[in-house]
C-alpha cells in the first residue's frame, strides 16, 4: 500500500487532507460522525485576540454551484479556544493549525504572541483578508507592500511556523506570494474566498454579502497554487471547490503539498473521510508509492 503521509513544516501528518478555517466549527462537532484525527489535520475557526459576535443573521446563502457566507469571523477568541478546546485534540493527537487574524497590525500581534508552541501545533495560518482599520478599511492581503509588512512584523514575535492565507481579490497574487515569503512566511494557503452577493427577488433585498465558496472556486484555486507554487519555494496548502477524490488530486498535482475541504462537508458530513479513503485507493490503483511524488507533477 502507498502512504498518504505528508510532510510539513517539520512534521509528519498521516495525509494531506485537513478543514478549511471555519467550516468544522471547533472541531468536536464532527465527532458523532466521524473522529476529527481521520484528517491529517484540524484548521481552527479564525481565531482573534478577543472573543468576536460575528454578522446578523442571515449568514449562509446556497448557489447553484457554491456557497456565499457571511460569518463575520465570529469566534470565542483565542485563549478560550487553548483553555476549553484545545485539550480535545491533545487527547485525541490530533494536529492542529491555528487560524488567526487581527483589525490592525497590533491585533494580529497580540493573537500571535499569545499562541504557545506545542507538538501538536503544526503552524500558524494568517487570514490576510481582514480589513485594515487603520487604512480605511483596506484588506491587508489586497497590497504586497502591506502584506510583507504584517508578515514581517507577526514572523518577530513567533517561533511557529507560519502560513499566509491570501486573498484572490488582487490584480497579480504571484507579486503577492513574494511578498509574503520575502516577508518571512514559511507556507501558503490558497486561496480564500471571492466577494459575491445573493438577492432574494421576492422581496426584493440584497439579503447577504459574503466570501463565495464551493465548485466556482476550484479553476480559479487551480490556477493560483499551480502559478504561486512555481513562484516561492515554500508549501502551498490548495483550497477552493475540493468536492471529492479528483479535486484533490489536481491541486496536489498543481503543487498543493495538502490540501482543505470546506462547502464539500456541507453537502455531505462524510466527504473528508472519502476523500481520504479515495487517496489511498488511487495511491493503490495507480502504483504510486508515495503521495508525495505527485505534489507539482503538472509543473514539469
Amino acid at each position: 500500500m502507498g502512504s498518504l503521509a505528508v510532510d510539513l513544516f517539520g512534521k509528519t501528518l498521516k495525509n494531506p487532507v485537513m478543514n478549511a478555517s471555519g467550516t468544522l466549527g471547533y472541531g468536536v462537532e464532527i465527532e458523532p460522525l466521524w473522529p476529527v484525527e481521520t484528517m491529517g489535520a484540524y484548521v481552527t475557526k479564525g481565531l482573534s485576540a478577543a472573543p468576536h459576535h460575528g454578522n446578523p443573521t442571515p449568514r449562509v446563502w446556497e448557489e447553484r454551484s457554491g456557497m456565499i457566507n457571511s460569518i463575520g469571523l465570529q469566534n470565542v477568541g483565542v485563549d478560550r479556544f487553548f483553555s476549553h478546546y484545545f485539550p480535545f485534540f491533545v487527547e485525541r493527537r490530533c494536529p492542529v493549525i491555528v487560524n488567526f487574524f487581527g483589525f490592525s497590525e497590533e491585533e494580529y500581534l497580540s493573537c500571535a504572541k499569545s499562541i504557545e508552541p506545542h507538538d501538536l501545533i503544526v503552524a500558524l495560518e494568517m487570514n490576510l483578508s481582514c480589513p485594515n482599520i487603520k487604512k480605511g478599511g483596506i484588506s491587508f492581503g489586497k497590497e504586497a507592500s502591506a502584506v510583507h509588512a504584517i508578515v514581517r512584523a507577526v514572523r518577530g514575535v513567533t517561533k511557529l511556523p507560519l502560513i499566509a492565507k491570501l486573498t484572490p481579490e488582487v490584480k497579480n497574487l504571484v507579486e503577492i506570494a513574494r511578498a509574503a515569503y520575502e516577508g518571512g512566511a514559511d507556507g501558503l494557503t490558497l486561496i480564500n474566498t471571492v466577494p459575491a452577493a445573493a438577492v432574494d427577488v421576492k422581496n426584493r433585498k440584497v439579503p447577504l454579502k459574503g466570501g463565495l465558496s464551493g465548485p466556482l472556486l476550484k479553476p480559479v484555486a487551480l490556477r493560483a497554487v499551480h502559478e504561486c507554487s512555481q513562484a516561492v519555494p515554500i508549501p502551498v496548502i490548495g483550497v477552493g471547490g475540493i468536492m471529492n477524490t479528483g479535486d484533490a488530486l489536481e491541486f496536489l498535482m498543481a503543487g498543493a503539498r495538502a490540501v482543505q475541504v470546506g462547502t464539500a462537508t456541507f453537502v455531505d458530513p462524510f466527504a473528508m473521510p472519502k476523500i481520504i479513503a479515495g487517496l489511498d485507493c488511487w495511491l493503490d490503483a495507480s502504483g504510486c508509492a508515495d503521495i508525495s511524488a505527485i505534489v507539482g507533477a503538472t509543473h514539469g
